[in-house]
């Protein structure tokens, strides 16, 4: 009966270290994520969704999120051809096509897009007159995002879309629009 209390003991340290080990080396990937598993600094391979095995201490694993995100272009002045500034703002929508490349190959890519998009914007928008940029917000929309597509194929991110949501002229401006456009609708008139 005392040989049977060690081996007893044994046998429950064997299991607790195992059950340890077995809690270390499995992780389980969402179906919306990517792993990437990383041995000693270096990487090794992408985990699929599903129960995934590491080896503990030697490799870790990330999550990468691949579900399409809205990323918000906070609103910024911009000066068109013709002197006049306006506030305008956007929305991109992208994706992560290539976990691996937005993992490495950039840091924050949602702070990268913002950045890039709102100097793209302020571009596009200055090179065209206030009358222009009212009513080609379509175009404007495809150049930027064919520049932004361009650019973040670099870091593994699809650009599907970008919203201009809005382009406001000044105060004074837009009221000097509404006046002109009620003096044409009395002329008008006046013709009739």
């Amino acid at each position: 009966m005392e040989a049977a209390f060690p081996q007893f003991v044994m046998f429950a340290v064997v299991l607790i270290f195992l059950l340890i080990f077995a809690s270390l080396a499995v992780r389980i990937v969402s179906p919306y994520e990517k792993g990437l598993v990383v041995r000693l600094g270096r990487f090794q391979r992408t985990a699929e969704s599903g129960l995934t095995m590491i080896m503990p201490f030697v490799e870790s694993m990330f999550k990468v999120d691949m579900r399409e995100r809205v990323i918000d272009v906070p609103p910024q002045e911009v000066i068109t051809k013709d002197n006049v500034v306006v506030t305008v703002d956007a929305v991109i929508y992208c994706q992560i096509a290539d976990p691996v490349k937005a993992s490495f190959n950039v840091q924050n890519f949602i702070y990268a897009a913002t950045k890039l998009a709102q100097t793209n914007l302020r571009n596009l928008v200055g090179d065209i007159e206030l009358d222009q940029s009212l009513v080609s917000r379509e175009q404007i929309n495809a150049k930027l995002r064919h520049i932004l597509d361009d650019a973040t194929d670099r870091w593994g991110v699809r650009v599907g879309r970008v919203e201009i949501q809005r382009i406001e002229p000044p105060a004074d401006v837009t009221n000097a629009m509404h006046r002109q456009m009620k003096a044409e609708r009395e002329k008008r008139a006046a013709v009739l």
